[in-house]
């Protein structure tokens, strides 16, 4: 573990020493230091499952959506828009970077029959559901002479 310089002050961004600090160490489960880890809501109806994240100023054409073994996959990322020199950021919240999730679903899905849609920086991802087997299979008895 390295040495950090210890300030009294704190400098224009007051989170930037504990960035800094946090460097040596793996990303937390809620938040990445190179980029976020957007929310999501998982929900299902009869024949679907739906999954909802919100990507509000992220390009959907620098999405990727994959699902492999019905847990689904969702990574992208966004740029930092150009900041204005002269300003005196007082505190800082917005991340931009990349982004990834990976969303173990309730059942068993046909991902090839997936559909994403983003609307108004909102993402839904529908999955249609794979229809259960049925249980009863009815034989019947041939008869040989």
């Amino acid at each position: 573990m390295s040495l950090i310089r210890w300030s009294p002050f704190f400098s224009v961004d007051p989170f930037e020493d504990r960035e800094k600090f946090f460097e040596g160490f793996p990303s937390t489960p809620r938040r990445s230091l190179q980029g976020f880890l957007p929310s999501v809501d998982l929900s299902q109806t009869k024949d679907t499952v739906v999954v909802e994240i919100p990507l509000a100023g992220v390009d959907p054409e620098k999405v990727d959506i994959s699902i492999k073994n019905d847990v689904l996959h969702v990574k992208g990322t966004t740029e930092k828009k150009t900041e204005v020199e002269d300003r005196n950021y007082m505190h800082r919240e917005i991340r931009y970077g990349m982004f990834e999730r990976s969303i173990p679903l309730p059942v068993h899905v046909q991902g090839e029959r997936a559909t994403a849609i983003s609307e108004n920086g909102l993402l839904k991802i529908s999955v249609p559901k794979v229809e259960p087997a049925k249980s009863e299979k009815k034989i019947k008895v041939r008869v040989e002479k």
